[in-house]
């Protein structure tokens, strides 16, 4: 089953969409709604994600496995 990768790497860094959420000043209900694909983020938000994860844009657009 294929994992979205923002979650992922929230995980394995061991932030909360909460954190990012604040981070980059959006609700939290948007970031969980981007973490659990009931909807995207644009491409700018997704560059912004990637700063702020300290990760290459590429990382979030690749499949995680669970």
């Amino acid at each position: 089953m294929a994992m979205n990768r923002k979650k992922a790497i929230l995980a394995e860094t061991q932030l909360t969409s909460k954190w990012l959420a604040q981070k980059l000043g959006k609700s939290e209900n948007t970031v969980s709604r981007w973490c659990s694909n009931r909807a995207q983020a644009s491409i700018g938000s997704f560059l912004e994600i990637a700063d702020t994860l300290d990760v290459d844009v590429r990382e979030l657009l690749s499949p995680s496995q669970l």
